[in-house]
């Protein structure tokens, strides 16, 4: 694992390109200023233009290099064309993407017989379906170069039935069913 480890943190220095969705707060926010402070060019794409302009001069206040890019994309993941726009804006701008960090994500408790059908279908197209589309339109980038990583932002509700949490939960094994089996492909 250190091993792993060693070789994926010299292969992201500074100049290489990362694509966080959901990048705009939380976990993705958080990822993106890490990344940002290591010196890579990082994209964030989520839904509000608002937020998404705000992260960016956050971020941009932990950058060191002034040639470093901090862009945004605003974009539902949800949204399968929305997703390819905002992927090729990126490669148009920035070249091919090295990291992929999928962490847009929404959850919305509560009892399995109060939740509103729409609910459960909302959180597998924003859960699951988001990080399939994003990983779906950049992967063939990554194979074609011959090189990238891929991080699927799960949760604990993930890997164990959580109260309250069924269709949160439901799309969040959802997730990491398919970053097993990609990882294993």
């Amino acid at each position: 694992w250190v091993n792993d480890y060693m070789k994926i943190k010299a292969d992201l220095e500074h100049g290489k390109v990362a694509l966080v969705t959901g990048g705009s707060s939380g976990i993705g926010k958080a990822v993106a200023i890490g990344l940002a402070e290591r010196g890579m060019h990082v994209w964030l794409m989520a839904q509000r233009k608002d937020l998404l302009e705000a992260t960016r001069k956050e971020i941009e206040n932990h950058c060191e290099n002034q040639n470093q890019l901090i862009g945004t994309t605003p974009a539902d993941v949800s949204d399968w064309d929305q997703v390819r726009k905002a992927i090729q804006t990126i490669t148009e701008k920035s070249g091919s993407v090295d990291l992929l960090v999928n962490s847009a994500g929404v959850a919305h408790p509560g009892y399995v017989q109060d939740l509103d059908l729409n609910i459960f279908t909302w959180m597998m197209e924003v859960n699951y379906f988001g990080t399939v589309y994003v990983t779906k339109e950049i992967l063939p980038l990554m194979l074609k170069k011959g090189s990238g990583y891929i991080v699927n932002i799960s949760s604990v509700a993930g890997f164990l039935g959580t109260f309250g949490y069924t269709a949160y939960g439901a799309s969040k094994f959802a997730v990491r069913g398919f970053t097993d089996a990609l990882r294993a492909e």
